[in-house]
Protein backbone atom coordinates (compact mmCIF):
# COMPACT_ATOMS: atom_id res chain seq x y z
CA UNK A 1 0.00 0.00 0.00
CA UNK A 2 1.44 3.26 -0.89
CA UNK A 3 1.31 6.49 1.12
CA UNK A 4 -1.40 8.57 0.90
CA UNK A 5 -0.66 12.44 0.74
CA UNK A 6 -3.43 15.07 2.41
CA UNK A 7 -3.10 18.88 2.86
CA UNK A 8 -5.56 20.04 5.60
CA UNK A 9 -7.24 23.95 6.29
CA UNK A 10 -8.96 24.59 9.18
CA UNK A 11 -7.79 28.03 9.91
CA UNK A 12 -7.21 28.74 13.65
CA UNK A 13 -4.95 31.73 13.99
CA UNK A 14 -5.37 32.88 17.42
CA UNK A 15 -4.76 36.58 17.68
CA UNK A 16 -3.83 37.06 13.86
CA UNK A 17 -5.36 40.83 13.10
CA UNK A 18 -7.90 40.83 9.91
CA UNK A 19 -4.83 41.61 7.19
CA UNK A 20 -3.21 38.60 8.45
CA UNK A 21 -5.62 36.21 8.64
CA UNK A 22 -7.10 37.21 4.95
CA UNK A 23 -2.77 36.20 4.23
CA UNK A 24 -3.67 32.69 5.15
CA UNK A 25 -7.00 32.24 3.11
CA UNK A 26 -4.93 33.68 0.44
CA UNK A 27 -2.23 31.21 0.89
CA UNK A 28 -4.16 28.43 0.96
CA UNK A 29 -5.97 28.85 -2.43
CA UNK A 30 -2.19 29.26 -4.00
CA UNK A 31 -1.20 25.94 -2.02
CA UNK A 32 -4.14 24.64 -3.28
CA UNK A 33 -3.42 25.21 -6.61
CA UNK A 34 0.06 23.93 -6.07
CA UNK A 35 -0.35 20.96 -4.38
CA UNK A 36 -3.26 19.79 -7.43
CA UNK A 37 0.05 20.40 -9.66
CA UNK A 38 1.97 18.49 -7.60
CA UNK A 39 -0.12 14.91 -6.88
CA UNK A 40 -1.61 14.83 -3.66
CA UNK A 41 -4.31 12.76 -2.77
CA UNK A 42 -6.68 15.20 -1.41
CA UNK A 43 -7.25 18.76 0.36
CA UNK A 44 -9.52 18.32 3.33
CA UNK A 45 -11.61 21.54 4.88
CA UNK A 46 -13.28 21.17 8.49
CA UNK A 47 -15.75 22.89 10.16
CA UNK A 48 -16.79 24.61 13.65
CA UNK A 49 -18.70 27.86 14.88
CA UNK A 50 -18.05 30.21 17.83
CA UNK A 51 -14.67 29.86 18.05
CA UNK A 52 -12.21 33.11 18.82
CA UNK A 53 -9.63 31.92 17.01
CA UNK A 54 -11.49 32.09 13.72
CA UNK A 55 -11.40 28.50 13.28
CA UNK A 56 -13.40 27.85 9.81
CA UNK A 57 -17.25 28.30 10.16
CA UNK A 58 -17.98 28.24 6.41
CA UNK A 59 -16.14 25.66 4.57
CA UNK A 60 -18.40 25.42 1.06
CA UNK A 61 -17.24 29.38 0.06
CA UNK A 62 -13.89 27.75 0.47
CA UNK A 63 -13.66 24.62 -1.16
CA UNK A 64 -15.79 26.37 -4.55
CA UNK A 65 -12.54 28.90 -4.02
CA UNK A 66 -10.23 25.66 -3.91
CA UNK A 67 -12.08 23.75 -7.06
CA UNK A 68 -11.60 26.79 -8.86
CA UNK A 69 -8.15 27.20 -9.02
CA UNK A 70 -7.79 23.10 -9.22
CA UNK A 71 -8.34 20.49 -11.55
CA UNK A 72 -7.88 17.32 -10.32
CA UNK A 73 -7.32 16.53 -6.89
CA UNK A 74 -10.59 16.07 -4.51
CA UNK A 75 -11.85 18.03 -1.74
CA UNK A 76 -13.03 17.05 1.53
CA UNK A 77 -15.34 19.21 3.50
CA UNK A 78 -15.03 16.78 7.01
CA UNK A 79 -17.29 17.14 8.70
CA UNK A 80 -19.68 19.33 7.53
CA UNK A 81 -22.41 20.25 10.37
CA UNK A 82 -25.74 19.43 8.96
CA UNK A 83 -27.39 21.13 11.69
CA UNK A 84 -26.96 24.32 11.36
CA UNK A 85 -28.07 24.55 7.65
CA UNK A 86 -31.47 25.14 6.31
CA UNK A 87 -31.44 21.93 4.02
CA UNK A 88 -33.56 23.23 1.35
CA UNK A 89 -30.38 25.59 0.86
CA UNK A 90 -27.74 23.44 1.76
CA UNK A 91 -28.66 20.92 -1.24
CA UNK A 92 -28.83 23.40 -3.27
CA UNK A 93 -25.20 24.67 -2.56
CA UNK A 94 -24.02 21.49 -2.62
CA UNK A 95 -25.43 20.49 -6.14
CA UNK A 96 -24.09 24.28 -7.22
CA UNK A 97 -20.57 23.04 -5.94
CA UNK A 98 -20.72 19.31 -7.79
CA UNK A 99 -21.45 20.88 -11.02
CA UNK A 100 -18.58 23.59 -10.60
CA UNK A 101 -16.24 21.34 -9.31
CA UNK A 102 -17.23 18.38 -11.47
CA UNK A 103 -17.98 16.39 -8.67
CA UNK A 104 -14.81 16.48 -6.90
CA UNK A 105 -16.17 17.54 -3.26
CA UNK A 106 -17.11 15.19 -0.86
CA UNK A 107 -18.39 15.06 2.77
CA UNK A 108 -18.59 13.90 5.69
CA UNK A 109 -21.96 14.62 7.46
CA UNK A 110 -21.71 15.43 11.34
CA UNK A 111 -23.48 16.47 14.40
CA UNK A 112 -20.79 18.36 16.40
CA UNK A 113 -20.20 18.46 19.55
CA UNK A 114 -19.64 22.01 21.05
CA UNK A 115 -23.26 23.28 23.02
CA UNK A 116 -21.93 26.86 22.05
CA UNK A 117 -22.60 26.16 18.20
CA UNK A 118 -26.27 25.11 19.13
CA UNK A 119 -26.35 28.05 21.48
CA UNK A 120 -25.67 30.44 18.69
CA UNK A 121 -27.57 28.96 15.83
CA UNK A 122 -30.90 28.44 18.73
CA UNK A 123 -30.71 25.04 17.89
CA UNK A 124 -32.03 22.19 20.42
CA UNK A 125 -29.14 20.81 21.66
CA UNK A 126 -31.30 17.37 23.38
CA UNK A 127 -32.58 16.93 20.12
CA UNK A 128 -29.68 17.43 17.73
CA UNK A 129 -29.50 13.14 16.56
CA UNK A 130 -33.45 13.08 15.38
CA UNK A 131 -32.93 17.02 14.20
CA UNK A 132 -29.74 15.57 11.98
CA UNK A 133 -31.22 12.30 10.54
CA UNK A 134 -34.40 14.68 9.22
CA UNK A 135 -32.21 17.04 7.58
CA UNK A 136 -30.32 14.85 5.71
CA UNK A 137 -33.15 12.72 5.13
CA UNK A 138 -34.57 16.15 2.98
CA UNK A 139 -31.03 16.54 1.00
CA UNK A 140 -30.86 13.10 0.13
CA UNK A 141 -34.91 13.36 -1.22
CA UNK A 142 -34.22 16.80 -2.49
CA UNK A 143 -31.12 15.59 -4.74
CA UNK A 144 -33.75 13.06 -6.66
CA UNK A 145 -35.34 16.25 -8.37
CA UNK A 146 -38.65 14.99 -7.85
CA UNK A 147 -41.26 17.53 -6.06
CA UNK A 148 -42.16 16.27 -2.26
CA UNK A 149 -43.77 17.77 0.98
CA UNK A 150 -41.46 19.66 3.57
CA UNK A 151 -42.73 21.24 5.80
CA UNK A 152 -46.65 21.09 4.82
CA UNK A 153 -45.58 22.36 1.18
CA UNK A 154 -44.89 20.63 -1.71
CA UNK A 155 -41.19 21.64 -2.67
CA UNK A 156 -38.48 20.79 -5.55
CA UNK A 157 -35.19 21.56 -5.32
CA UNK A 158 -33.18 22.66 -9.11
CA UNK A 159 -30.52 21.80 -10.38
CA UNK A 160 -29.89 18.28 -9.78
CA UNK A 161 -26.08 17.15 -8.89
CA UNK A 162 -23.47 16.18 -11.41
CA UNK A 163 -22.83 13.09 -9.19
CA UNK A 164 -25.40 10.81 -9.22
CA UNK A 165 -27.23 10.48 -7.18
CA UNK A 166 -25.23 12.60 -5.37
CA UNK A 167 -21.79 13.34 -4.37
CA UNK A 168 -20.09 10.72 -1.88
CA UNK A 169 -21.53 11.45 1.41
CA UNK A 170 -20.05 10.06 4.87
CA UNK A 171 -21.51 10.04 7.90
CA UNK A 172 -18.64 10.47 11.09
CA UNK A 173 -18.53 10.37 14.23
CA UNK A 174 -17.46 8.29 17.38
CA UNK A 175 -20.66 6.80 19.34
CA UNK A 176 -22.64 3.09 18.33
CA UNK A 177 -25.64 6.06 17.95
CA UNK A 178 -23.38 6.87 14.79
CA UNK A 179 -22.38 4.02 13.27
CA UNK A 180 -26.07 3.35 13.27
CA UNK A 181 -27.25 6.28 12.17
CA UNK A 182 -24.71 6.22 8.83
CA UNK A 183 -26.47 2.82 8.83
CA UNK A 184 -30.13 3.82 8.74
CA UNK A 185 -29.22 6.85 6.55
CA UNK A 186 -27.32 4.42 3.64
CA UNK A 187 -24.52 6.70 3.90
CA UNK A 188 -21.08 5.52 4.04
CA UNK A 189 -19.28 5.76 7.55
CA UNK A 190 -16.17 7.79 8.96
CA UNK A 191 -15.79 6.58 12.59
CA UNK A 192 -13.74 9.05 14.96
CA UNK A 193 -11.36 6.82 16.29
CA UNK A 194 -9.78 3.15 15.22
CA UNK A 195 -12.27 0.72 17.92
CA UNK A 196 -13.54 -2.10 15.43
CA UNK A 197 -16.63 -2.48 17.35
CA UNK A 198 -17.98 0.63 15.42
CA UNK A 199 -17.33 -0.78 12.06
CA UNK A 200 -19.51 -3.81 12.99
CA UNK A 201 -22.50 -1.98 14.54
CA UNK A 202 -22.02 -0.09 10.90
CA UNK A 203 -22.76 -2.91 8.55
CA UNK A 204 -25.38 -4.69 11.27
CA UNK A 205 -27.13 -1.27 11.16
CA UNK A 206 -26.87 -0.93 6.80
CA UNK A 207 -28.61 -5.25 6.77
CA UNK A 208 -30.93 -4.27 9.23
CA UNK A 209 -31.87 -2.09 6.73
CA UNK A 210 -31.87 -4.31 4.10
CA UNK A 211 -28.64 -2.78 1.97
CA UNK A 212 -25.09 -3.54 1.25
CA UNK A 213 -22.56 -1.99 3.76
CA UNK A 214 -20.72 1.25 2.74
CA UNK A 215 -17.29 2.25 2.70
CA UNK A 216 -16.13 2.51 6.17
CA UNK A 217 -12.58 4.93 6.16
CA UNK A 218 -11.01 4.48 9.50
CA UNK A 219 -8.63 6.99 10.51
CA UNK A 220 -5.05 5.34 10.24
CA UNK A 221 -2.33 5.11 13.02
CA UNK A 222 0.09 7.43 12.95
CA UNK A 223 0.48 11.23 13.25
CA UNK A 224 -2.58 13.31 12.65
CA UNK A 225 -0.43 16.35 11.54
CA UNK A 226 3.30 16.40 9.76
CA UNK A 227 5.65 19.03 9.29
CA UNK A 228 9.12 18.85 7.25
CA UNK A 229 11.66 20.91 7.34
CA UNK A 230 16.08 21.00 6.89
CA UNK A 231 16.45 21.78 11.04
CA UNK A 232 14.29 19.96 13.10
CA UNK A 233 15.31 22.08 16.76
CA UNK A 234 14.91 25.37 14.77
CA UNK A 235 11.14 24.39 14.12
CA UNK A 236 10.22 23.45 17.19
CA UNK A 237 12.14 26.69 19.02
CA UNK A 238 10.61 28.87 16.20
CA UNK A 239 7.17 27.86 15.79
CA UNK A 240 6.54 24.61 17.92
CA UNK A 241 3.95 27.56 19.92
CA UNK A 242 1.79 27.14 17.22
CA UNK A 243 1.41 23.42 16.85
CA UNK A 244 0.79 23.62 20.81
CA UNK A 245 -2.10 26.48 20.43
CA UNK A 246 -3.82 24.17 18.03
CA UNK A 247 -3.42 20.69 20.22
CA UNK A 248 -4.72 22.97 23.54
CA UNK A 249 -7.91 24.16 21.85
CA UNK A 250 -8.40 20.91 20.64
CA UNK A 251 -8.35 19.17 24.02
CA UNK A 252 -10.93 22.31 25.60
CA UNK A 253 -13.33 21.27 23.09
CA UNK A 254 -12.60 17.30 23.17
CA UNK A 255 -12.40 17.20 26.69
CA UNK A 256 -12.30 13.20 27.28
CA UNK A 257 -13.46 12.27 24.37
CA UNK A 258 -12.06 9.90 22.13
CA UNK A 259 -10.30 10.72 18.86
CA UNK A 260 -6.80 9.80 16.84
CA UNK A 261 -6.44 13.89 16.49
CA UNK A 262 -5.82 14.71 19.89
CA UNK A 263 -2.36 15.38 21.45
CA UNK A 264 -2.61 15.75 25.87
CA UNK A 265 0.52 17.67 25.37
CA UNK A 266 0.69 21.24 27.72
CA UNK A 267 4.45 21.87 26.58
CA UNK A 268 5.83 21.94 23.33
CA UNK A 269 8.89 19.47 24.38
CA UNK A 270 5.94 17.12 25.23
CA UNK A 271 4.59 17.62 22.15
CA UNK A 272 7.68 16.65 20.08
CA UNK A 273 7.34 13.23 22.05
CA UNK A 274 3.77 12.57 21.67
CA UNK A 275 4.14 11.70 17.94
CA UNK A 276 0.87 13.42 16.90
CA UNK A 277 1.88 16.25 15.93
CA UNK A 278 5.19 15.14 13.82
CA UNK A 279 8.19 17.74 12.12
CA UNK A 280 10.88 16.00 10.56
CA UNK A 281 13.30 15.97 7.85
CA UNK A 282 12.59 15.07 4.02
CA UNK A 283 15.11 12.06 4.77
CA UNK A 284 13.13 10.47 7.78
CA UNK A 285 9.63 11.13 6.17
CA UNK A 286 10.79 9.25 3.34
CA UNK A 287 12.54 6.31 5.09
CA UNK A 288 9.21 5.98 7.68
CA UNK A 289 7.00 5.82 4.43
CA UNK A 290 9.30 3.30 2.74
CA UNK A 291 9.11 0.83 5.98
CA UNK A 292 5.38 1.53 6.10
CA UNK A 293 5.22 3.25 9.34
CA UNK A 294 3.49 6.26 7.62
CA UNK A 295 0.50 5.14 4.99
CA UNK A 296 -0.73 8.81 5.74
CA UNK A 297 1.09 12.03 5.67
CA UNK A 298 -1.25 14.83 6.45
CA UNK A 299 0.16 18.18 5.89
CA UNK A 300 -1.22 20.93 7.69
CA UNK A 301 0.09 24.21 6.16
CA UNK A 302 -1.45 27.02 8.41
CA UNK A 303 -1.77 25.19 12.07
CA UNK A 304 -2.36 27.05 14.74
CA UNK A 305 -1.89 30.23 12.18
CA UNK A 306 1.83 29.23 11.13
CA UNK A 307 3.17 31.45 8.84
CA UNK A 308 4.31 31.78 5.52
CA UNK A 309 7.70 30.50 6.26
CA UNK A 310 7.79 27.66 7.37
CA UNK A 311 4.51 26.91 5.77
CA UNK A 312 5.41 26.97 2.13
CA UNK A 313 9.14 24.67 2.52
CA UNK A 314 7.37 22.32 4.45
CA UNK A 315 5.08 21.47 1.69
CA UNK A 316 7.59 21.96 -0.89
CA UNK A 317 9.66 19.41 0.94
CA UNK A 318 6.95 17.09 1.18
CA UNK A 319 5.54 17.53 -2.55
CA UNK A 320 8.62 17.85 -4.33
CA UNK A 321 10.94 15.37 -2.33
CA UNK A 322 9.24 13.62 -0.04
CA UNK A 323 6.25 12.84 -2.38
CA UNK A 324 8.45 11.63 -5.71
CA UNK A 325 11.12 9.60 -3.65
CA UNK A 326 8.16 7.33 -2.05
CA UNK A 327 5.97 7.18 -4.97
CA UNK A 328 9.18 5.92 -7.29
Amino acid sequence: MSTFFAVRYDFRTPGATPTERQEVYARSLEQARYVDEQGHDVLMLSEHHASDDGYLPSPLPVASAMAAVTTRIPITVAALLVNFYEPLRLAEDIAVLDHLSGGRVNYTFGLGYRPEEYALYGRDWSTRGRDVEERIAVLLQAWTGAEFEHEGRRVRVTPTPFSQPHPMLFYGGGTPAAARRAGRLGLHFQPQHGDRALQEIYETACRDAGRDPGLVMRPPSGPANVFCTRDVDAFWDRYGHHLLADAVAYQEWHGKAASHVLDPSRTVEEMRSAGVYVVATADELIDRSRSGELRLITSHPACGGLPSEPSWESLRLISETVLPAVRA
